[in-house]
């Protein structure tokens, strides 16, 4: 089978703090062989800068060593959640725990409270002790346990935090941001010669980590967002010249509005930040959605929250992750909608849904528990194994370690090139209201 395989390259080789000598305790398991890394084709459904082309890539494959850095007797763990929240963050949690206590005998795990505030002193927080009792029910409930919050903290302060609660392992719970505060962390621990493992669980709900095909969450907030899309599209469909509205959860890539209408197969017209559109002109959202409600007498627009900002006035502020603060699109587009179908005397009635803060707190559905159990597991035997600045992840039909380097490389995003957008576009058939038949 020949596969042109593209000539860009990639640093996947993951970081240790040592030798692993200490024979494990785990039993019954079958052991990775690290001298057999997991071979993978990339395409450009995983990574936009491939286009066409093909990369075969090497990586190192997630699951219990035989040998292990640290001595589980010794080991004291500690878990931080940061950023926004996401369905599946306390699964996570109860995963490493249980792993952690029940197959490695660490008798000590420790919570951080309220994301990376919880290390910084001036703060006041307290830490909580994690326990296979405390997390028995956890994965029933939304949200994270043990709090989050975002912002830049120093890392020289949470390393002086890591020293005095004499922690060896820190698991950090979180996105993009929370990985570029992790590698700094990594940094920091390096500088001072310290034996910490830093071990990354990639958390967003937005889909959009470098390299990362699917975060824990995503399916369940695609399966939410599918509910509130068919809301819309009965009240669009209950009176004449009806219009539903949608905004779905996706700051710079429109995975979970682009899944969700896959889903459902009942939105006409998608927009996301990946693809600029124009709201005035012959082949502008107006004029298309003129022609589909003369049509058909209804229409259905699902709106990824980042997407046309470029038709917003400028926005230079940020919020306390440094992420430009978006501008209300569809505020936007209910004014304009509002206002172009006015003036054509022509009457409509069109209903918003924004079902965001719904779609992230809810509880995980039974895929996404599934998948929070494989991180949870695989991240602590990647970090008894004496693995740091790394995160572990499904790629492909495999469990693999991806060094912090090759996540935070940029955010992943959907490409618009691919055949996956193409299906995307042919289940909306959006193309032929923007783009006419009589009009080519």
């Amino acid at each position: 089978m020949d596969i042109k395989q593209n000539t860009m390259h990639f640093d996947t080789e993951i970081m240790s703090l040592g030798h692993a000598k200490i024979p494990t305790p785990v039993r019954y398991s079958r052991f990775v062989d690290e001298s057999q890394p997991q071979t993978l084709i990339m395409t450009s459904e995983e990574l936009t800068e491939l286009d066409h082309e093909t990369c075969i890539m090497e990586f190192e494959k997630a699951g219990p060593r035989e040998k292990l850095y640290f001595d589980p007797s010794k080991t004291k763990c500690a878990i931080v959640t940061c950023g926004g929240l996401c369905p599946g963050i306390n699964d996570v949690i109860r995963a490493i725990v249980i792993e952690a206590h029940y197959n490695y005998g660490i008798r000590t795990v420790l919570g951080i409270r309220n994301g990376l505030r919880g290390f910084i002193p001036e703060y006041g927080y307290d830490v909580m002790e994690l326990t296979p009792q405390s997390v028995t029910n956890i994965h029933h409930f939304g949200g994270t346990i043990l709090g989050s919050s975002r912002g830049v903290q120093d890392p020289v302060a949470i390393v002086d935090s890591l020293e005095r609660l004499n922690v060896n392992i820190l698991f950090t719970i979180g996105g993009d941001g929370t990985m570029r505060a992790a590698k700094k962390i990594v940094e920091e621990i390096d500088r001072r010669k310290r034996k910490i493992a830093v071990i990354g669980v990639p958390k967003t709900i937005d889909n959009d980590i470098n390299f990362i095909t699917r975060t824990f969450g995503f399916d369940t907030a695609v399966e939410k967002a599918t509910e509130a899309i068919q809301c819309a599209h009965v009240e669009a469909t209950g009176v004449d010249m009806g219009i539903g509205l949608v905004k779905l959860m996706g700051r710079e890539a429109g995975f979970i509005a682009a899944q969700a209408t896959l889903a459902l197969q009942e939105v006409n017209f998608l927009l996301v930040p990946e693809q600029p559109f124009s709201l005035e002109g012959e082949n502008g959202l107006l004029k298309a959605m003129e022609r589909r409600l003369h049509e058909r007498r209804h229409a259905l627009i699902v709106c990824a929250e980042g997407a046309g900002q470029d038709l917003m006035a400028d926005k230079t502020e940020r919020d306390e992750s440094g992420n430009p603060k978006l501008g209300d699109i569809c505020g936007l587009l209910i004014e304009r909608i509002g206002r172009h179908f006015s003036k054509k005397h022509i009457e409509t009635t069109l209903k918003f849904i924004d079902p965001s803060y719904i779609i992230r707190s809810v509880p995980a559905n039974a895929g996404d528990r599934v998948y929070c159990g494989f991180l949870g597991q695989q991240a602590v035997h990647a970090a008894m194994s004496g693995k740091t600045g790394m995160v572990v992840s499904h790629l492909k039909s495999s469990m693999v370690h991806l060094p912090l380097d090759l996540v935070t490389l940029k955010r992943r995003s959907l490409n618009t090139k691919s055949d996956y957008w193409n299906t995307v576009m042919e289940s909306t058939g959006q193309k032929s209201y923007f783009f006419p038949i009589d009009a080519r």
